[in-house]
């Protein structure tokens, strides 16, 4: 969903629709991430650790931009850096715990990294249709989205991982999904932090065109 106001401005989530949107995923992936983050380490996988990772940054993302939907272009880019920072440190996290394991990790157990897999694709995939709509807009909208896309293709990984792992009765699927999964984060921050970049200079563009702009008491000239 893409909005303009004359200015070529993303839709920055100010409708109803969307915050409900919001909510009912936020419920979601923190139930998930719960589950997940029990269920890595009761069966050993590196590969659910970091798709519950996911779902625990997803609700996350979702709680700030409901905080800072009306608000300013330039808080929300601040807010969507902030959001882009956490995911990359989140994505280098789960890339050198999974080089750490490489020196001797257990064998995962497959069955239940592909029941919660299955369970975690449910979730995600009504997160992704709910979100579908919402897809296009400023940086924030951009990082529901672009998490919401991680889930769901982290959860297919872990689901083929977990067949490779029963069929080869070994670790490796399990660190290769981990180590691709940390990819993908390293991939979505860089896209939700280029983005925010580009809208603190257009803030900082605005606010110099238009110094009452946001300012309701005029009082101070930024």
């Amino acid at each position: 969903m893409s909005a303009s106001c004359g200015h070529h401005v993303s839709f920055d989530g100010t409708s109803a629709g969307y915050r409900r949107a919001l909510w009912v995923v936020i419920a979601l992936n923190a139930t998930m991430f719960a589950v997940e983050i029990t269920a890595g380490a009761l069966a050993g996988s590196q590969a659910l650790r970091a798709d519950a990772l996911d779902f625990f940054a997803d609700a996350a993302t979702y709680g700030a931009s409901l905080w800072v939907i009306g608000r300013p272009l330039a808080t929300r880019a601040r807010v969507a850096m902030a959001k882009g920072v956490s995911l990359l440190l989140m994505g280098l996290w789960v890339f050198g715990s999974t080089l750490w394991l490489l020196f001797g990790p257990g064998l995962p157990r497959a069955e239940v990294m592909g029941i919660v897999g299955a369970l975690a694709l449910a979730a995600n995939l009504a997160s992704v249709l709910i979100l579908l709509r919402y897809r296009d807009g400023d940086a924030n909208v951009r990082s529901v989205w672009l998490c919401s896309r991680n889930d769901a293709v982290g959860n297919v990984a872990v689901m083929g991982a977990a067949l490779l792992v029963g069929i080869t009765a070994t670790p490796w699927p399990d660190l290769v999904v981990a180590a691709a999964m940390s990819g993908l984060f390293l991939s979505s921050a860089w896209q939700i932090l280029t983005r925010a970049r580009a809208e603190l200079r257009q803030a900082a563009t605005t606010s110099h065109d238009h110094p009452h702009d946001h300012d309701p008491d005029h009082g101070h000239v930024h």
